[in-house]
C-alpha cells in the first residue's frame, strides 16, 4: 500500500514505515547469517573463514548495486510527493532498462577479475579455493540482487515498507531450506550456500515484480511513457551514481581492512567474520531509521514541506541516540556468549576476539546512527554527490587504520576501525547539513 508521508505526525510515519522495514532488513542479515551459522558448525571455521575473507568484496560489489537502486527510488519518490505521476513512471521504467545494462556489466567484470582481487587481499592459500568458489557464485547472481532491490526501491519510494518484507520473509525461508538442503544433505560446503543465497533472492525478486505489475495501477505506463527518455536517465545516473560510489568507497576502506585482517591469519577471519554479522543484526535499527529518512526526506522535499523535514529529523535522532544506548549495555552484558553461534567452545581465543569487536563497536554505535540518518536524508533531499564524500572520509579513516596501527596494534587496531571510519564521516555530515539546514530555510521563507 503507497503512502503519502507528506502529512500527519513524522514520529508515527517515521516509526509506521520504519518497523516493516527493520523487520525486512533483519531477515535479510538473518538469512545472510544463517550461511555462515551453518557453514560455521557443519563445515568448520575453515569454511566460516572462506566465507569472510570474501565479505569486503561482496559488499564493494553488491553495495554499488544496492546503492544504484537507492538512487534510482529518490526521483521516484520525489516525483510521488509531488503527485507527478507520468513523470514517476518515466523514472521507473528509465530505472529498469539502467538496471539491465548495469547488471551485465557488473557481472562481467566482476566474474572475470575476482581471482586477481582475492589474492591482492591477501587471501590465506588455505581458504583461497573455498573464497573464490562462494563469490563467484555471489556475482553470477548480481542480476537477482538488482531485480529485488529496485523492486523493493519503488515500493519504499512510494511510501510502502511492508509489500518488500513480505517477500523477503519469504527470500529468507526459502534460504534456510535451501542451506539446510545443500550444505548438510548434498555436502556443497560453501557453494552450496552462494547457490542458495541467490536461488532465494531470485524467487523474491520475480515474485515481488509480478505482484507489483498486478497491484499498483499507478505504475502501468502509456506507450509514450515506456520509452526510454536520455533526461530521465541522466536524473536516475546523476542520484544512482554518487550513491552506488558512496557504497563503494566505503567498501574499498572494508578491502583495506579485510586485508589486513587476512593478514593476521585465518583464526583472526574467522573471529571477524562472525563478530561484523552479530554487529550487523544489532544495526539493522540504526540503518532502517536512515534508510526512512530518504523517503520522508524526498517526498517532504518534493511537496515542498520543508519544516516537516526538521521536525523529521528530530524524532530520527531520538530514536536513534536511544536504541544505541540500549543496544550498547546489551551487548556488554551478552558478547561472551554471542560468539557461540558461529564457533564451537573450545575456539577460546576466537571467541575472545569476537567479544572485544563487539564491546569497541557497540560503544560508538550512536556515531553510526548519526551518520545513517545524516547520509540518507541528504541523498533524499537530491544531494547524493555531497553524500558520497562520506563514504570518502570512511574510506580515508580505515585506510589509516590499516596501513597505519594494523602493523603496530594488531587485531586492537582492527576493533577500532569501524569507529575510526564513522566519526570521520559524521564530522562532514553535520558539517554539511548545517550547510543546507540554513538553504532550506531560505527555501521556505522565499
Amino acid at each position: 500500500m503507497v503512502k503519502d508521508m507528506c502529512s500527519g505526525k513524522p514520529l508515527k510515519l517515521i516509526l509506521s514505515f520504519c518497523i516493516p522495514l527493520l523487520i525486512g532488513n533483519i531477515f535479510q542479515q538473518f538469512y545472510n547469517m544463517v550461511d555462515s551459522i551453518i557453514v560455521g558448525q557443519f563445515v568448520g571455521k575453515s569454511a566460516l573463514a572462506a566465507v569472510g575473507a570474501t565479505g569486503s568484496i561482496n559488499f564493494l560489489v553488491i553495495g554499488f548495486a544496492l546503492g544504484i537502486c537507492s538512487g534510482f527510488a529518490i526521483p521516484i519518490a520525489q516525483s510521488f510527493g509531488a503527485k507527478d505521476y507520468t513523470k514517476m513512471r518515466k523514472y521507473i521504467v528509465n530505472a529498469a532498462y539502467l538496471g539491465v545494462l548495469i547488471t551485465i556489466i557488473l557481472t562481467v567484470s566482476t566474474v572475470l577479475l575476482t581471482p586477481s582481487i582475492l589474492r591482492w587481499m591477501q587471501t590465506p592459500e588455505d581458504i583461497f579455493e573455498q573464497s573464490y568458489n562462494y563469490i563467484v557464485i555471489i556475482f553470477l547472481g548480481i542480476g537477482a540482487t538488482m531485480l529485488y532491490n529496485m523492486m523493493a526501491g519503488i515500493f519504499r519510494a512510494l511510501g510502502d515498507s511492508r509489500t518488500p518484507l513480505y517477500f523477503l520473509i519469504l527470500s529468507s525461508i526459502l534460504n534456510v531450506i535451501l542451506d539446510l538442503f545443500f550444505i548438510i544433505n548434498l555436502k556443497m560446503g560453501v557453494s552450496g550456500a552462494a547457490i542458495a543465497t541467490v536461488i532465494a533472492q531470485a524467487i523474491s525478486g520475480f515474485a515481488c515484480f509480478v505482484y507489483m505489475k498486478k497491484k499498483l495501477t499507478i505504475i502501468h505506463c502509456t506507450k509514450d511513457e515506456k520509452k526510454f527518455n536520455f533526461k530521465h536517465g541522466r536524473v536516475l545516473l546523476n542520484m544512482g551514481i554518487p550513491m552506488a560510489l558512496q557504497f563503494s568507497i566505503t567498501a574499498v576502506g572494508s578491502v583495506m581492512i579485510q586485508t589486513a585482517v587476512n593478514s593476521l591469519g585465518s583464526d583472526t577471519v574467522a573471529a571477524v567474520t562472525a563478530a561484523s554479522k552479530i554487529s550487523i543484526i544489532f544495526t539493522q535499527p540504526l540503518d532502517t531509521v536512515g534508510i526512512t529518512m530518504a523517503t520522508y526526506g524526498g517526498q517532504n522535499y518534493g511537496a515542498g514541506k520543508i519544516d516537516r523535514i526538521f521536525k523529521g529529523l528530530k524524532n530520527a535522532l531520538a530514536i536513534s541516540l536511544g536504541y544505541s544506548l540500549m543496544i550498547a549495555i546489551i551487548i556488554f552484558m551478552s558478547s561472551n556468549y554471542l560468539g557461540l553461534l558461529f564457533i564451537h567452545k573450545d575456539e577460546v581465543v576466537i571467541l575472545s576476539q569476537v567479544s572485544q569487536f563487539l564491546r569497541t563497536n557497540a560503544i560508538f554505535y550512536w556515531a553510526l546512527g548519526i551518520l545513517f540518518i545524516l547520509r540518507n536524508l541528504l541523498q533524499g533531499l537530491g544531494y547524493s554527490f555531497l553524500a558520497m564524500f562520506g563514504g570518502v572520509f570512511e574510506l580515508i579513516g580505515r585506510g589509516l587504520v590499516a596501513f597505519g596501527l594494523v602493523s603496530i596494534f594488531k587485531y586492537q587496531a582492527i576493533c577500532f576501525a569501524n569507529p575510526v571510519a564513522w566519526l570521520l564521516a559524521d564530522v562532514l555530515f553535520i558539517s554539511v547539513w548545517l550547510f543546507k539546514a540554513k538553504e532550506l530555510r531560505a527555501k521556505k521563507d522565499v
